[in-house]
């Protein structure tokens, strides 16, 4: 018993991602409409300006980006 609350309370330690936090990759161009999970998406790799790391938050309120449709 003892050793199932030690666990559950490691678990609690452990941080979750949150959308806020999550790391997506964008391409730096007017018409780009997407943000990647994956740097090497087959999305990214039309882009023929620079890709970037930004948070997931940031694609979507600062660049106005939505998820890909290829992941």
């Amino acid at each position: 018993m003892a050793n199932i609350r030690k666990f559950l309370y490691i678990l609690l330690l452990i941080p979750t991602i949150s959308a806020k936090d999550q790391t997506v990759y964008i391409c730096v161009s007017p018409n780009a409409p997407a943000y990647h999970y994956i740097r090497n998406c087959r999305g990214l790799n039309r882009c023929t300006h620079h890709i970037i790391q930004v948070s997931k938050f940031e694609a979507t309120n600062k660049y106005n980006r939505r998820k890909c449709g290829y992941e």
